[in-house]
Order: structure tokens, then sequence, then C-alpha cells
């Protein structure tokens, strides 16, 4: 039996979430690997399975399903490896990121344009998903603050909200963009709403969970309607920029800023010392 007396290094590490800590530069991958997820998916499920491949013949399946399949398998792996990580690794988390917004790509337009419900009613379908898993994540452990994420119980609740929350921003992407404002109209829509989230955070006493969502939902339909501004046609207001291109550019950037900017876990709010 080892009955050492516990250290502070070991009250440190117990206190850690699995989570990183909500910084800026938090936000700036974040926003990235949205905007990848959406390059990405479209990549696979509308160049290379054909669903808008100009000229190709009709698939005998269904390239939005075939590819929510596929990144939802990787996705379900990520998340399996995170639950049983120890301790937070950056690069485990960003990949379960990048892995959850590239199958919210491909699920949300499977949702919109395969179900037949367009973008209104795939939003608000999303929206019942989101909002239903908070609701279970708060009424099975009583908060749904990310730093308390540390243990099985709390990371499948988070990974599924946010695997919802990812969904949910690429059809509210695509609906904005397709009411009339375009992918540069809707990319500065988002930005305008994440700026009065940050004046909220910054100037008021506003829910810091609550700012929080409301900001992770915001940066997929951001981060969708950049991907979007950049890989589809000119005639559809787009740069036509390839869409592996832009997924490499997209990734290899993400890689840089884990690299540079500090990467550390959030603290666990149960165990954080009082302040004086």
């Amino acid at each position: 039996m080892n009955d050492r007396p516990q250290t502070e290094h070991d009250v440190f590490q117990h206190a850690l979430s699995k989570v990183p800590a909500i910084t800026l530069g938090f936000w700036v991958i974040k926003i990235l690997a949205t905007t990848l997820g959406e390059t990405g998916g479209d990549s696979v499920s509308m160049s290379w399975l054909g669903e808008t491949t100009p000229g190709a013949a009709a698939s005998p399946y269904n390239g939005y399903l075939v590819g929510t399949l596929i990144f939802g398998g990787l996705l379900a792996a990520l998340v399996w490896v995170q639950i049983r990580a120890r301790r937070f690794n950056p690069w485990l988390y960003w990949l379960t990121i990048i892995a959850s917004t590239t199958a919210g790509t491909t699920l949300a337009d499977f949702a919109d344009r395969s179900l037949g419900i367009g973008y209104p009613g795939g939003s608000l379908l999303l929206l019942g998903c989101v909002l239903t898993s908070l609701f279970a994540w708060y009424r099975t452990t009583g908060t749904i603050d990310v730093n308390t994420v540390a243990s099985p119980r709390e990371e499948s609740f988070y990974w599924l909200t946010i695997t919802f929350s990812q969904t949910l921003g690429t059809a509210l992407g695509d609906w904005v963009a397709d009411a009339g404002l375009g992918y540069s109209g809707g990319a500065l829509v988002f930005g305008a709403g994440l700026a009065v989230l940050a004046a909220l955070y910054a100037f008021t006493k506003m829910s810091r969970v609550t700012l929080f969502w409301a900001a992770f939902i915001l940066t997929r339909p951001l981060g969708a309607t950049v991907g979007d501004f950049l890989d589809k046609p000119i005639a559809k207001g787009g740069l036509a920029t390839s869409r592996p291109i832009a997924t490499l550019i997209l990734a290899v950037l993400i890689v840089a800023l884990v690299l540079i900017l500090p990467q550390r876990a959030g603290s666990h709010p149960r165990n954080m010392p009082e302040e004086a």
C-alpha cells in the first residue's frame, strides 16, 4: 500500500479537467477546425463520393450518408480513446474536435438535403438535439460547465453535445448563406454574433457557461460559411478553391498553432482553491 502524503503536484493533476482551458488560442484553433471540417467533409461527400461533382453519374448510394458513416466511425473511435485517456492530451482532443466537425458537416447535409426537410427543418431538428443533450447532462450531473469534464460520464455528455452543436452550426451556416446573404455575408453575421458574445463576457456578469455554449455553437456556422466561401464555385459566391488543398492548408495551420500556443487543461472548479 502506498500511503505517502499527497503533494501539491498530485492535487494539481487531480484538479485538471480533460478539456483545454478556454483561452483566445482555444477559439482561434476551434474556428480553424470548424472551417477544416466544412472543407474536409465536403471533399469526401461532395467531391469524392460524387454528390455535387459536375457530370458525375447518379450514385447508387447517398454520399452524405456514406460520409457520415465514415466520419462517425472515426469520431466514435476517437471519443472512446479520449474517454479512456487519463489526462488532457491536446493532439487527441483536437483530432476529436476535427472528427466531430467533419461528421457534423456530412450529417447536417444529410438532414438538410436527403431527408427533405430543408435548412429550416434541419436547423430546428438539430437545435432540439443540442438542447435535449444539454438538458440531460444538467439533470444528470447538475452542471454543464465544461471544466467539470473529468470522468467518463461527463465526457460522454460533452462529446454528444459537441457533435450536435457542430451539426447544428453547419445547418445554420448553410441556411443563412442560402437565404440571400451569401457565404461572405453569413460569415460577417456570425462574426458579429461572436463579437457581441465577447462584449457580454468582458462587460457583464452573464453566465460564463451560457456564453461558452453560445460561442461554441456560433463558431461552427462561422467556420461553415468561411469554408464554403473558400471552396464553393464562383457562380455561387465562393472562391472555387480546391477542397482538398484548402483542407490541407487549414490542417497545417492547426498543427502549427497547437505547437506554438500553450496547451493546458482547464482547472476543475470543484477542486480550485477559494479566493481570499
